[in-house]
C-alpha cells in the first residue's frame, strides 16, 4: 500500500480527468507521474491535486489539471515529437510534455520563474527540456520546426512567427482573445505551407501574453 498521502487525491483527480474526457493514456500516465505538489507554492501544496488553478505570484498561475491535460491531449504528441511551449511558469506543463515527447523547448519572460522552473525540473531528473528567457511572441526559431506548439498565456491573436515555426501536420494549442478575462481555446493544424485549419474547444481563463522580458 502506498504511504504517499497524496495518492488518494491523485487517484481521485485521474478519475475526474477520465470522466471529463481525457482519454489519451499517455497523457493520463504523465499526469500520474509528475508530482504537481512540487510545482505549487508552499501555502497551496495541500490543494495540488484539486482540479483548480493555483496562484504562483508575479501575476502568474499554475493551470488547472484538466486544462493542462486537455491541451496536452489536443497536441496529439508522439514519443519523437519536438514541442515549443510559450510561458514556462512553474514548469509543470513542460514536465508533462517532457513525458510525452522527445524534446521540449520552453520560453519564459520572467527571470524568477525561468530559474525556479529549471531547478525544479532538474530536481525531478527531467532532462529533455530546454528552457530559455525570451519573448514568446518570437518563439524560438533555432529549434523549429516543432510538431507541437502550446501557449500557456493568452494573446489577442496568435503571432505569425509561431505559425511559421509549426511543422506541416503539427498542432498549435492556445487560448486566444481576452474578453471579460476569458478566452477561446483554439487548436490550429498546419495542413501545408500555406493552409491552417482551426477549431474552438470552449472557454478558458489564462493570464495575458506579454512581450519582452520582465525587469
Amino acid at each position: 500500500m502506498s504511504t504517499d498521502p497524496n495518492a488518494p487525491k491523485l487517484v481521485k483527480l485521474i478519475m475526474a480527468l477520465r470522466r471529463d474526457g481525457i482519454h489519451d493514456t499517455r497523457v493520463l500516465a504523465a499526469m500520474e507521474r509528475v508530482p504537481r505538489e512540487k510545482f505549487a507554492p508552499q501555502s497551496y501544496k495541500h490543494l495540488a491535486y484539486e482540479n483548480q488553478s493555483l496562484p504562483l505570484g508575479l501575476g502568474q498561475t499554475l493551470s488547472q489539471p484538466f486544462v493542462v491535460a486537455k491541451m496536452s491531449q489536443e497536441l496529439a504528441l508522439k514519443p519523437n515529437s519536438r514541442v515549443l511551449e510559450v510561458g514556462t511558469g512553474s514548469g509543470y506543463q513542460a514536465a508533462i510534455l517532457a513525458h510525452l515527447s522527445q524534446r521540449v523547448t520552453s520560453i519564459e519572460r520572467i527571470p524568477e520563474l525561468h530559474h525556479s522552473a529549471r531547478a525544479r525540473l532538474l530536481s525531478l531528473e527531467i532532462y529533455n527540456t530546454d528552457l530559455h528567457l525570451g519573448d514568446g511572441f518570437l518563439g524560438w526559431p533555432s529549434g523549429a520546426p516543432y510538431d507541437g506548439i502550446i501557449l500557456t498565456c493568452a494573446p489577442d491573436s496568435v503571432p505569425q512567427e509561431l505559425f511559421a515555426q509549426l511543422a506541416i501536420g503539427g498542432r498549435l494549442v492556445a487560448p486566444v482573445g481576452n474578453q471579460n478575462d476569458r478566452q477561446s481555446l483554439k487548436v490550429y493544424t498546419r495542413k501545408s505551407e500555406t493552409k491552417l485549419s482551426a477549431k474552438t474547444l470552449g472557454l478558458v481563463q489564462f493570464v495575458p501574453m506579454l512581450g519582452g522580458l520582465s525587469s
